[in-house]
């Protein structure tokens, strides 16, 4: 899904929500929840859309409407040696697609 399908769709009241995803190396990625699926956002390229922080989505997001949005950070007990094989989800905080500045 690329910026454009992700107005129509939000526009239309189909977009669930977004998800600006923590990926290693402290860039983003962005993720829109339509009808429960996850559409990843792909670039002009065709590549998933990555930014460099909260702000860069913000801006990049700005002419949208405001949906719901969050800050996905995936559990690092799957990577820690020595942990059970207990379930665990990752962190998920709803954050502003607008600017508390």
């Amino acid at each position: 899904m690329n910026l454009h399908q992700l107005n129509t769709e939000a526009r239309a009241g189909h977009v669930d929500e977004l998800n600006l995803i923590a990926i290693e190396g402290g860039d983003y990625l962005l993720e829109a929840r339509v009808s429960g699926r996850a559409h990843p956002l792909a670039d002009t390229r065709g590549e998933r859309l990555r930014v460099h922080s909260v702000e860069d989505a913000r801006l990049l997001l700005q002419a949208l409407p405001t949906l719901s949005m969050n800050l996905v950070h995936g559990s690092v007990q799957d990577e820690m040696c020595g942990m059970g094989s207990m379930q665990q989800e990752d962190l998920k905080v709803p954050i502003s697609q607008r600017s508390a500045w």
